[in-house]
């Protein structure tokens, strides 16, 4: 029997299928890589393997992780955007076992959009959200709707109310002397454990609190963040305008660059 493969009626090319490749049972962790180095670089180690423990039983010598990653950058430029992706050869809708693999995959650098961004506010809670997987339809789905209305992307809420994520975002928030991390089951971020870390080391303050749609008003601030930067600020969530926080981004710039950049 001829088997195929094709899109849009011709032979896929692997560039086709790369974007497609593990588009559900998998996860992966996003790096900015800079001087062909990296920041943070313990936290998406252990991301990785806490999240293949979580979806395989068990997860890939470190070593055998950095190995990867050094040979993705030896020959690119010094500044780009990676991506590893963690799998099972087994392939997903079957309890069979195989050993994890790794996709690592380069691109241009980002650091994100410049801001600030308004944000619509969603019900909506991800299955596993302590693990970054793939094939997250529902996260492209409300980003599209918030955009149709008039908004630059979306955040999330959870069943009682609080805000939790966005997107492909974690959240932060500014009541005028201290950083505000979202009280809500979440994926903690790579970015937002560096910021984390950092601030602490600096001695700013902040907390863990509950945060609603209706103290929104109140706040002095608010910031999405992710692998591509420490902080954009965000102008407005849901109907609710939110003023520029000029220090409470510099902060969170100014700890991001403290945290020292490293070589897998």
């Amino acid at each position: 029997m001829n088997f195929v493969v094709q899109r849009d009626g011709r032979t896929a090319t692997a560039g086709d299928l790369a974007p497609l490749a593990f588009a559900g049972h998998a996860h992966f962790t996003a790096i900015q890589v800079r001087d062909g180095r990296v920041r943070g670089l313990d936290l998406h180690l252990e991301r990785l393997r806490s999240a293949s423990v979580e979806l395989f039983g068990r997860a890939l010598p470190e070593d055998r992780v950095r190995a990867l990653l050094r040979t993705a950058l030896a020959d690119g430029p010094a500044d780009l955007s990676l991506t590893a992706t963690v799998y099972s050869p087994a392939g997903e809708f079957t309890a069979a076992d195989a050993e994890p693999e790794v996709l690592v995959r380069t691109g241009e650098p980002s650091s994100g959009p410049p801001g600030p961004l308004a944000l619509a506010v969603v019900g909506h809670e991800r299955f596993l959200p302590a693990v970054k997987h793939v094939g997250e339809v529902a996260k492209t789905h409300l980003l599209r709707r918030a955009v149709e209305q008039g908004f630059d992307d979306a955040a999330f809420t959870d069943r009682t109310g609080a805000f939790s994520e966005a997107t492909i975002w974690n959240l932060a928030f500014w009541d005028g002397t201290s950083v505000l991390w979202p009280d809500a089951e979440m994926l903690r971020g790579t970015t937002m454990g560096i910021v984390s870390r950092r601030l602490e080391a600096l001695g700013v303050p902040q907390r863990v609190a509950r945060i609603t749609p209706d103290d929104v008003p109140e706040l002095a601030g608010a910031v999405v963040m992710n692998s591509w930067t420490p902080g954009v600020a965000v102008r407005r969530m849901g109907s609710a305008d939110l003023p520029q926080a000029p220090a409470f981004l510099e902060a969170l710039h100014r700890a991001y660059d403290s945290e020292p950049l490293v070589t897998p």
